[in-house]
Parts: structure tokens; sequence; C-alpha cells
């Protein structure tokens, strides 16, 4: 997977949400005690020396930096008291064209190895394993393996295959070919048919090449950073990958993949002597020290600001053809291993650009000449110097000097006045409460945290001292008031290393960018002797046979069945009223001092033609000002008082019934337990005094909403042609649609056009009247035992200043059932949910094109299945793991050169057959059938079976952070007696039952089933009329 524009040094959006610094926090005293008192510097242990110990408090972990004695390969652990144990091993990767040596390679290694010559261990594993993530990643100068597992068998197995695949893969060429580039007949078996490139990672590039955001900030890079490796393109240009040779990519192999070029990071509450050893044994003891010539050097200061110009293709599903232009300045700034001054830009970045109340924010986003910041905003710290950019997208071509002005009058500005202090401790606060916020992926987050910093020498320890950082800070900006103001200056008033970059879209870029695939492809072929076909086209039929050849996985490590849990650990909640009739939900856990409250509003009585309107009411409830706050107050006190507050629309299945669910908004909240008064006093404000009238900075939320969901289609093309395909098989579907599908991207695209929005206004009080009350309203907390009572209070007080609507309100849809929250230990008082059902509802197929301006195409097929509680759901989830395992990943990733492809099935029953970034559409839904014939026919084993249900258990027993537990219950009325009896039908699933499945649910004529694809214009679609076409 190519990463672009990651961000590194203390970026705020590194550490939010599920990748933030504060996973399992509570309960770390023991590993991380264990690690303090067990290692000494000097210490020998397995080939390594101990050369750091050192206590990181504020994250409740031991940090035990080691260096292997005859590589000098680093090793850096992070014990820690969290079940969910992490290995990753990075490699500083430095290419200097953009053939996309480092990425092939990186999908290359993971096809076969010494100790596992199979082919693609790495996809065979993750039917093998409990993992909890399993990937790679190549970014600008590194390529990371990262896996995590809560098993320690299964952490020694991946291992083992990690390192195996790293140090000593077979490269062999039949593979470079299927995953990086290849010349090939059209149909393999036909030599009249022409020849075209082929590879996996040559239409993954040609999908990521269409994100215009995504260009545009490889674009600024490459420029900001023209001297050596940063001004290529590690992923790969396609118009470069074809020169990439398999000699070339087994020589990027031996100088970079080397123990004295790598870094070894562990983290959890395994024991790290293990971890040493085998990491020893099994690749380290095998090699010898070398110097690598890996190093990325400084780059060469500007003594003066440069300007460059580019093109993109316009996007059809942004909002104003004629001001798609983006443009950006961007300033280069210090080397990331500065980790103190890295730190202090990082904020400076977030104190510029970050909410309503920044400078830029101000000066630009409200200015009205464009929808957003233009893409990678901020300070980015990913790149051996980091960088700062700033500007807008989306407009027109004519303000490109307006907004260059803004730019600079806005530093002049700070300069001047500096930051109010209350925006500073804002800042702080926020860093405060994403520590003791808690992820599952804890692991995860921290080897991305300190992956750039460590992979240019820095030191990953000191990155990781937060609290001292924060101190320092703090002394900083005491000894000096104007310490920000002065590196305001410093960097950006007297930098000279400064680069303007605009794109403009041009309507003849696509066509513009085929005719150079085109020409390069003839010049390919015209360089080709008849020998040279003729070996192309038996090399081609030899990559298909291996491609159709059964697999024989039995060298590769596996868990059993058996080693699965037999049972979950049950959630205890606890359900009361309050305020005479609400009914609350508390889950006591060890949030570490957060506070988690959520609420769930019924939408049942509002009008159909609000619905549409609802996923926008939700966006900009929270930012439009609510009492005597106006917008920018209110996000100030967001940010002092809380971890945010949050409105989003849900469309929930119910259990049993595919035509029954139920619909509303949930709203959640976190906040430090001092700060619960504050939150709660805001979430009544929002809720019994929101703002409507601020007509100005509603357009600049639409806006920048509408570019949003714009921007996110080329990432998320196969959710959304999901999302369609799924339309018309259950009642749910049409509301998912209108909620978070392609037709809420095309209604916000009309919405940001409309030159009067005041109609689109005077729609929110009419659905706040239907949401924003007591009538059909619940709660849920999630606290330690020590605040609840606290808790309770405040979720009272807050309850009883919510009004009842004044008059009756019929339900919008007239069926609606009443269904009981399940009772159990420990639950009383259960709430009951009211659902929608339709009893006149008839399925119906529907084929959907939506022609974009793309290169590749997301495909979806739909079938209407069984819902959770029914016994068929269980084998059908079990069957989609088996087809994608062992029959769609080869016909549409191997074969069909698709980025990805697979099968899913849904907690509604809906059963979805899908690819991503595929260079075929009608041909992939012939696989499909040929899929759904393959299941019919029971061509699998009971290996294969066993295999398929570790993986979904993989799923199922995934980590649950304290802040979720319960959530399930809160929102689908999911009781741990239902998920166990599912559970248990999971286990019990058989050949014959998925036999039963396919037959009974997949065959033609059996169910209803919907297509949708998205993608370019393709003839033979645009003649069938059984499709339409938008």
């Amino acid at each position: 997977m190519w990463r672009s524009g990651c961000r590194a040094g203390v970026s705020l959006r590194r550490l939010n949400g599920r990748a933030s610094l504060g996973a399992w926090r509570w309960a770390s005293t023991t590993a991380c005690e264990r690690a303090l008192l067990r290692y000494r510097v000097g210490e020998k242990i397995h080939g390594f020396t101990v050369s750091q110990v050192t206590s990181v408090p504020e994250l409740s972990l031991t940090a035990v930096k080691l260096s292997h004695d005859s590589t000098g390969a680093q090793h850096l652990h992070l014990a820690r008291e969290d079940r969910n144990n992490l290995f990753s091993v990075q490699f500083r990767t430095t290419p200097m064209d953009s053939s996309g040596a480092p990425h092939v390679l990186e999908h290359t290694v993971l096809c076969g190895s010494q100790r596992y010559p199979c082919r693609d261990p790495f996809f065979k594993m993750l039917n093998r394993s409990l993992s909890t993530f399993m990937n790679a990643f190549t970014a600008s100068d590194y390529t990371l393996y990262p896996f995590s597992t809560q098993n320690p068998k299964d952490f020694r197995n991946l291992l083992s295959v990690y390192l195996d695949a790293a140090f000593f893969p077979c490269l062999r060429e039949l593979d470079f070919w299927q995953e990086g580039w290849r010349l090939e007949h059209e149909d393999p078996n036909d030599p009249q048919t022409p020849l075209v490139f082929k590879g996996v990672v040559f239409n993954e590039m040609k999908g990521a090449f269409t994100d215009n955001e995504r260009m545009f900030s490889q674009h600024v890079q490459s420029h900001l950073l023209p001297d050596h490796t940063y001004s290529v393109v590690s992923g790969g240009d396609p118009l470069c990958i074809p020169d990439l040779t398999w000699e070339q990519l087994r020589q990027f192999h031996a100088t970079h993949y080397h123990p004295s070029n790598a870094r070894f990071f562990t983290y959890g509450n395994f024991p790290l002597e293990q971890h040493l050893k085998q990491i020893h044994e099994e690749a380290l003891s095998k090699f010898q020290r070398i110097k690598p010539h890996t190093t990325v050097p400084a780059q060469k200061p500007w003594d003066k600001p440069r300007e460059f110009q580019i093109t993109c293709a316009p996007d059809s599903l942004a909002a104003g053809s004629s001001e798609q232009t983006t443009i950006s300045v961007s300033f280069l700034l210090p080397d990331i291993t500065d980790t103190f001054e890295a730190f202090t830009l990082s904020l400076l970045s977030s104190l510029l650009i970050s909410g309503p109340n920044s400078p830029f924010y101000k000066a630009l986003i409200e200015s009205g000449l464009g929808t957003d910041f233009s893409p990678d905003v901020g300070y980015n710290g990913c790149t051996r110097e980091a960088y700062f950019s700033v500007g807008l997208q989306g407009i027109a071509e004519k303000d490109i000097q307006t907004v260059q002005d803004l730019v600079d009058r806005t530093l002049d500005d700070i300069i001047e006045k500096g930051f109010e202090d209350d925006r500073i401790e804002a800042l702080l606060h926020k860093i405060e409460i994403q520590m003791k916020h808690q992820s599952v992926s804890f692991g995860l987050a921290l080897t991305s945290y300190v992956a750039s910093c460590w992979n240019h020498d820095g030191d990953p320890v000191e990155l990781l001292k937060l609290g001292s950082q924060v101190a320092h800070f703090r002394k900083c900006l005491e000894e000096n008031p104007k310490f920000l103001q002065e590196k305001v200056k410093q960097y950006f008033k007297n930098n000279q290393h400064k680069l303007t970059l605009s794109m403009k879209p041009d309507n003849k870029y696509s066509e513009k960018q085929m005719q150079l695939e085109t020409e390069k492809l003839k010049q390919k072929v015209n360089s080709l002797s008849p020998e040279d076909k003729q070996q192309i086209y038996e090399k081609g039929l030899e990559l298909q046979a291996q491609q159709s050849q059964p697999q024989d996985a039995s060298c590769l490590p596996a868990l059993k069945v058996s080693d699965i849990e037999p049972r979950i650990p049950f959630t205890e909640v606890e359900v009361a009223l309050a305020a005479g009739d609400t009914p609350v939900q508390y889950c006591t856990q060890p949030t570490n001092g957060v506070i988690y409250f959520r609420a769930f509003s019924s939408l049942n009585t509002l009008p159909e033609e609000l619905r549409p309107y609802v996923p926008l009411f939700c966006n900009v409830l929270t930012k439009l000002g609510c009492g005597a706050l106006d917008y920018r107050e209110l996000a100030q006190q967001v940010d002092l008082k809380t971890g945010g507050l949050a409105a989003a629309p849900h469309v929930l299945p119910d259990d049993s019934h595919l035509d029954t669910y139920e619909q509303g908004v949930l709203f959640s909240s976190f906040c430090l337990d001092r700060n619960l008064p504050d939150m709660m006093h805001l979430w009544s404000e929002i809720f019994n005094n929101p703002c409507f009238e601020a007509e100005e900075h509603f357009r600049v939320l639409v806006k920048m909403t509408a570019q949003e969901l714009s921007n996110g289609v080329p990432d998320a093309g196969h959710l959304y042609a999901s999302i369609r395909a799924g339309r018309t098989l259950a009642p749910a579907g049409d509301l998912q649609e209108t909620f978070g599908g392609m037709d809420q991207v095309r209604l916000m695209k009309r919405i940001a056009e409309m030159t009067d929005i005041k109609p689109i206004l005077r729609k929110l009080p009419r659905i706040r009247k239907h949401l924003l009350n007591r009538d059909n309203f619940r709660c849920s907390v999630n606290a330690t035992p020590q605040q609840m009572s606290q808790v309770e209070n405040s979720v009272d007080n807050f309850l009883r200043t919510l009004s009842r609507s004044k008059k009756e309100w019929k339900p919008a849809r007239p069926h609606v059932v009443e269904k009981p929250a399940p009772k159990g230990p420990g639950r009383h008082s259960p709430f009951t949910r009211k659902l929608v059902t339709d009893p006149t509802f008839k399925p119906c197929p529907m084929k959907t094109h939506f022609q974009l301006p793309f290169p590749v195409n997301y495909v979806a097929e739909c079938i209407r299945t069984a819902p959770y509680a029914a016994p068929a759901h269980a084998s059908l989830k079990i069957l989609a793991r088996l087809m994608t395992a062992k029959f769609l990943h080869t016909e549409i990733r191997e074969k069909g050169g698709a980025y990805g492809g697979g099968a899913r099935l849904s907690y509604g029953g809906i059963f979805t057959l899908y690819s991503y970034r595929d260079p075929h559409s009608t041909e992939t839904l012939q696989s499909f059938l040929r899929a759904v014939d393959w299941a019919k026919s029971g061509r699998f084993t009971q290996q294969d079976i066993n295999e398929a249900k570790l993986s979904v258990f993989a799923a199922v027993d995934a980590p649950v952070a304290p802040s979720d537990k319960g959530l399930d219950c809160f929102l689908y009325g999911l009781s741990d007696e239902a998920k166990q009896a599912h559970r248990e039908q999971l286990f019990a699933v058989s050949h014959e039952d998925l036999v039963d499945v396919s037959n009974r649910y997949l065959g033609a004529g059996r169910s209803t089933h919907g297509i949708a694809v998205l993608g370019p214009d393709n003839e033979s679609i645009t003649k069938d009329p059984s499709w339409i076409v938008r």
C-alpha cells in the first residue's frame, strides 16, 4: 500500500481517533514495571545489546532500545500492559526514479520466501491467523511491515513469515509480472489480441493518480524537496512503472533490505527475550554488518522563492466547474530529528490552521474565494526536513494572486498580534485528553508515529515524551511571550525556501494521460522482436497457469479452530431511567479519567422531504454556535472542555428481520472528568438554543462538506458502489443511499452551487423540532466506577433541560414496531427501540453505472440474504471469507490486476461482492458469477473452511476500546447472549451448510441482486438498456 502525504512529528491529526496515543492505559503497570526492573544498559540478550531503558509515564510504558551486535540493526521495544501486541520492521528506502521500485518490492516480497515458498503467504496468513492487523506500507523514504495479534503463538507464526518475507524473499519473475507490471495480451490465450499493460501496482497507482488531492500533495513534496529521493514518486508513476525491470527490483532489495538498514519495533506485554531470540536466529544471524548508502542528504536551501503550475482532470462531482483551481504556499522547515522544534512547529501549525478561530481559517476559508484548504495543509513531518503548507482549493484561476497576498498578510498580522492564551490552552488540553483517550490500535499508532523521525536517526524515545515536551513548551512561552511569533517570523516571513504551487483543471487531461500511456505502450511493443513477443505470450500462459494452479500452503504455520476462545467475555451494562422516563445505559469501564457520553434520537417523525438534509444538519449542528456563544466561541469551548462533540445519522438494521430497521442520529462526545459539567452544558445549549442564523458561516461549511465528499470518492469508490447496489434490496437501503451514498455527494454539490442558500438553511429548524427533544431518546455513558455518581447527576440535569414536542408527531413511515432491548445478567429496565418496517416492501433488481473520469472501476454486486440472528447468517459470513480467499482474490487481483476485491456480509444481511481500482467492470461481474458457481459446487476442503473461520473470528474477536464497550447493546439492542449464540453458530458451520446457503441465496433467481459500477465510460453498459447510466 502506497502512503503519500503521511504525517509525522506531533501532528495532532495523528493523535486522534483510532490511532490515538492512549490505548489500554489503565492496567499498564505490570509489563511496564517489569521491563524497568528487568533490563540494564549494556546487558546482552540473544545477540543484542541494551543501549537505553526509559520510563515514559505519560504513556504508561517503558522504552527499551537495543542494537544488534553483528549487523547494527536497531530495535525499539515498548513494554506496556496491552494484549494487542505489535511487531514491525522498517527499511529506509530511497528510490531515485519514479518506477516504483520500493512499492513493487513491498508487494513482491510478500509473494513467497525461502522458508515459505508457496504463492502469496501474506494473503494466506490472513486465513491462518487471529491477527488484529496485517499490512505493509510504502512511504516516501521508508517501507514498513507491521502486524498485531493478541495470541502469543500467532505472534511467533506471523513473525516467522514476516522475517522470511523481508530478508529471504523468492522475488520470482512471474510474481514481479503479476504484482508490478507486465506486457500481456488482452486475452492471454489469444496472441492475436493486442498487448496491453497489466499489473496490480500499475493499476493501484493509476487509481491513486485519479485523486487530485493526492497528486497535488505529491507535487508539493517533489517541487519543495527536488534534490534527492523526494523528487520522485516512491509508489510509482504509472507512466514510469513500465521502466522497472526484474533485475532492478532484485538489486533494490539487495541494497535496501539488509539488517544494517533495518529498524525493528515491538510493543505490548509479550516477553521481549522471545522476540529477540526469534529475530536473531531466523534472520539476523545470517548477515554481517554493511554500510548502507541510504542516507537522505539535507535539501540545499533556496536563495529565492519558486513557483510552479500543474494541471489535473476536472472533478465532475465538485461544485462550480469554473472554480476548481488549487493553490498552496509551502515553506521548508528544520530537520524532524530535532524533536522539540518539530513539536513546537506542529503545535504552531495547529494554531495557524485548526478551527474557525485560527488566523488562516479566518483569512482564507472565510474569504469566500474557495471551498476548503488546499490538500496536505499544515505541518508535514514525514520527510527528513518538515514543511508547512497552506492555501485554498476550489478557487477561480484569477484569484491565485489574491490568495498569495492573503497568506503574506496573515503572517504579518500573526507576527504583530500573536495568539490568544485560550487558544494555546485549548491545544494543550487536546494533547492531554488525547493521551488519556484509549484506542485498540495503540501499537500501530506508535510505530507510525515514530517511523519518520527514527528513519533519519532521530531518537524515537524523545518523541514519545510528550509530557516533558509540553512542560518545555510552557516554559519557553513563560520566558518569552513572543516565542511563537518569533518562530513565525523565522520560518515563514524570512524563509526564502518557499514554494507556490497552483493546479488548474484541463478538460483534456485524462485524454492526454491516456495518449501518453498509449505512446509508452507503442514504444514498448515496437521494440519487441518476434522472439520477444512469443516469449511474452508463453510467459502470459505460464502466469495464468500458475495463478490457476491449486496451492499447497502446508509449509505455512497456522492456528487451529481449537485455539479460538469458545466464549466471549460478557460486558456488564445497567439501564436506568433518568429525568423520569429517559433510559440511560451505564457501562463501568477503566476509562483512565475520561467520560464518554452518547445519545440517540429517533428520526421516525421526520417528514420524507427533509431526510436528505439530515447529514448536513448533523455536520453543522455543533459548528454554528448556540445560546450566547457564536460559532467561534463555541469552537473554543469545545476545544477547551471536550475531546469533541459530534452528530451523525445512523440506519441500524434489525437483527432478525431484513425489512425492519431503526433510524436516528447518534450524538457522541468525551471529556476529562473535571470538565463533565461544562460538556453537558454545551450539549444542553446545542439542543435547546442552536443557532441557525449564521448564513455566511453556513455557506462556508456547505462548501467544505461538498468538497470533502467529492475528494473522498476515489478512495472509497467500492463503498459508494456497494451502498448503491444494495439500495433496492431492503427498506433500509434507500435511506443508506440518501445519507451516505452517491445521492448525498450529488445533493451537496447542488447545494454548494446555489446562489441563494436560505431555503436550505430554513430546513434546519424544521429538522431540529423532530430531533432535538426527549420524545424518543436514549443515552449511554462509559466511565470508571468512581465517576458514575457524578455522571448520573450531570446526565439527569441535562435531560431535564430538554423539552418534549408540543404536539404529537405522527411517524412519517406508518409501520413502527416496538422492540424491547434485551434483558440479561446485570441489566435492568430494558428500554424500547422503535423500529420502522414496511410490510409492502418488494426488493427489486437494479443496475447503475456512475460515469466518472477515472481510469479504473469500482464494482459491487449485492444480494439480499439472511439477518444476523438467522443460522444462515453465520454460514454466509464464513462463505464470504471463503470466496474471498479461495476464489475472488485469485480471479480479481492476481488474474484481473485489480488492487483489491472480495466478498463480505453486512449485519443487515446484504451479501456484497466487490472490486477496488479494477481495470475491468463487466468482466469482473462475470467473475462474481463464477465465484457463486464455485461456492455452489462445494469445491473447497475442511481445511479451507477452518481457515475461513479463523479469519472471521479474528474480526469478531478484535479488541474493543473501553469507550466502545456495550455500544452494540446500546445501538442495535444486541446482547452478549445473542453474540454468544451467533459465535456458536459460526463454530458449527459445516461444508453442507456452505453449499446450502450458496444454492439458497446466491444462485441466479434465488435472491434479488443489485449491481453498481463507478468508473469510466463503458460501451457495453451504455448499449444495454437494463442499466441506468448516471
